[in-house]
Order: C-alpha cells, then structure tokens, then sequence
C-alpha cells in the first residue's frame, strides 16, 4: 500500500528532531509498490530516507521524501537471512541474538533502518555491516527495474559506499546478510567487551547486551534528546600529519588506531575534547557531555543553522589545534 501526504511535518521522521516540513511524503509497505511509482511526475528533489538517525536537515524540504516500510526477516540456507529495508537495523540485532546468530551483535542499538545501514555501512566496535552483507538488493529508478549487487560490489570503505554517490538512483528494497552460528566475537574495542574473552558459554546476547550497555553510558537515548549519532568521521591521517598532531598535544598521549598503508586513524571526539568542547552548548545545540563525538538538540527546538553553526566552529578550532579538517558523518539535506 501506498500512502502520501502534503506538506508533512518531518519533526517525527529524524531523530535530530529539526522542526522542518516536506512538500510530499510518500511511504509504501511492500516491494511492489515501488513499481506502482511515478518518479518522473514526483515533485523534485527526491530522498528516500531510512529512520533519519544520520540526517541533518538544513532547512525544509522542497521535494518528495520517500520512506520504506517493507518489513521482513527471513531464513535463508547456510545461516543466511535476507531482511526487509524497512527492518529497524537494533530489531534484526535481536532477532540474531535470540537466534544464536553470529555477526550483528557489536550492532547493536545503532538507530536507523536495514536499507540505511547497508548505504552508510554503519560501525561500531570493531565491526561495519558489509562484514556481514552478502547482498544487496534494490530498484534501479533510471532503469525501472530490480537490480542485485554482491557485497563486493557496493564500494564499501569508511562509512562509505556507491549507493551515497549514486544520486538516489537506487532504493534498497532488501538486503541478504551472512550469518554464522559459529562463535566469532569482536572483543579488541572495549574494556567491557574485552571481559567477556573467558566467558566458556559467550553467545551473542551476551554481546549485543554489553554493547548496549556501553552505548547507553555513553550515547544520548534519540527519544528524549535529539541528535544524529556521529556527526563528524574518524580522521585518517598520514603517519606525518599524526606526528604533528602528537607534537601539537603538547605531552598529551595521542590515541590512535592502524589503518593500514602507512595510514593512521585519530578518534575525532578526542580532537573535539581537546579543543575544549565536551559537554559545551551554543544556543539552542551542544556538545553530548559524554561523547563529544555527538552533537544535540540541547533543548528541543534547536535550529538547523544552530546546529551548523556549532559544526563550523568546532572544525575551525580542530583545524586550528591540530590541522586536521574534520568530515562529517551526517548527510545535510
């Protein structure tokens, strides 16, 4: 089924909560539907957007928003299960882990849907989600036909892939993700994760319910306080920009992760932090006092140019600081 609405308030459809509206909102439940589509008579521009957990929008939206609805998770052979892009990313997390599947549970409790986590392929813990995606599936709109890609396909790199540069040509209608009931945890990126290594009975619930844990200290619950998650990525740097970072610290120990190729990558909350921002408020929007990694919506009716603002000069402090000009995370609509 098909349902639209105009001029519809988008506050409820991001979790950053910017009170913008849309021209049109299209919602659809089913695969089929989307034949049912006229993309060319749609008011343009046209976003097909997941449960807005990684969206900033800047202003209201003169376009078509499209969201899925289509909602399934089904057992494949070989401890394949293929889920609709529609599935809440965190009810797929449990439905694993109550199954004895491994794979999602470092995942876990990151907000958004199915389809939205394979095209930002989403991250936490040692763990992105083309670890798991074997394939993916959607509607090519230029085509007007139903399209496959294997994991290997997807151009897949740091909270990257070829669906984000593909001008919203693709809907991703399902995705087929590769599980195992052998145990294979990802315990490297936390103290408390690193506790369960002697566990003679860990399963996967154990896991995904450490990692909550560890989200919830950390994280801002998005129902009662607005923000995107990650706003900004992880810089990658040469091993002569880090160096110069360590020399900018001034005695500070730098954390810091290999990333391969002479590469080197620096946790941008800690650049954040050191620039005096952990906890701070601008206005209406802020710094989460526990992640200086997530920017809020301080007091719930936060404005887009708000949050921007603070954006822009937490860059140019880190830039400052450090040299480093930090990307962000969040797609700005």
């Amino acid at each position: 089924m098909i349902t639209k609405e105009y001029s519809k308030d988008l506050t409820g459809k991001n979790t950053f909560r910017m009170q913008v509206n849309c021209r049109t909102f299209i919602e659809y439940d089913s695969v089929a539907d989307l034949f049912e589509l006229d993309f060319e008579e749609m008011l343009k521009p046209v976003k097909h957007i997941g449960g807005g957990s990684n969206l900033l929008f800047t202003q209201d939206f003169k376009g078509t928003i499209l969201h899925s609805k289509v909602d399934f998770i089904e057992k494949l052979p070989h401890d394949h299960v293929s889920v609709g892009a529609g599935v809440i990313f965190d009810d797929f997390c449990a439905w694993a882990a109550q199954e004895g599947l491994w794979g999602p549970e470092n995942l876990s409790y990151i907000p958004g849907e199915v389809g939205a986590a394979a095209v930002q392929n989403i991250g936490a813990y040692g763990v992105e989600v083309k670890d798991i995606i074997k394939t993916v599936y959607a509607y090519d709109i230029e085509e007007e036909e139903f399209v496959r890609f294997d994991v290997s396909e997807c151009g897949y790199g740091y909270r990257e892939s070829m669906f984000k540069h593909a001008k919203d040509r693709y809907i991703i209608t399902h995705v087929v993700f590769a599980l195992s009931r052998e145990p294979k945890p990802k315990l490297d990126y936390s103290k408390a994760l690193a506790s369960l290594k002697d566990d003679p009975q860990l399963t996967p619930g154990k896991v995904r319910d450490t990692v909550i844990a560890i989200r919830k200290e950390k994280l801002p619950e998005v129902s009662q306080v607005g923000s995107a998650g990650s706003f900004f990525k992880n810089p990658v740097v040469s091993q002569e920009v880090y160096e110069a970072v360590v020399k900018a610290a001034a005695g500070v120990e730098v954390p810091h992760y290999d990333a391969g190729e002479g590469m080197v990558k620096i946790p941008a909350a800690w650049l954040i932090e050191q620039c005096g921002w952990k906890g701070r408020r601008s206005g209406n929007a802020g710094v989460w006092e526990k992640q200086p990694l997530v920017l809020v919506n301080a007091s719930g009716r936060a404005l887009p140019e708000e949050i921007i603002a603070l954006e822009n000069k937490i860059r140019a402090s880190v830039k400052q600081k450090f040299g480093i000009i930090l990307d962000c995370e969040v797609e700005h609509l």
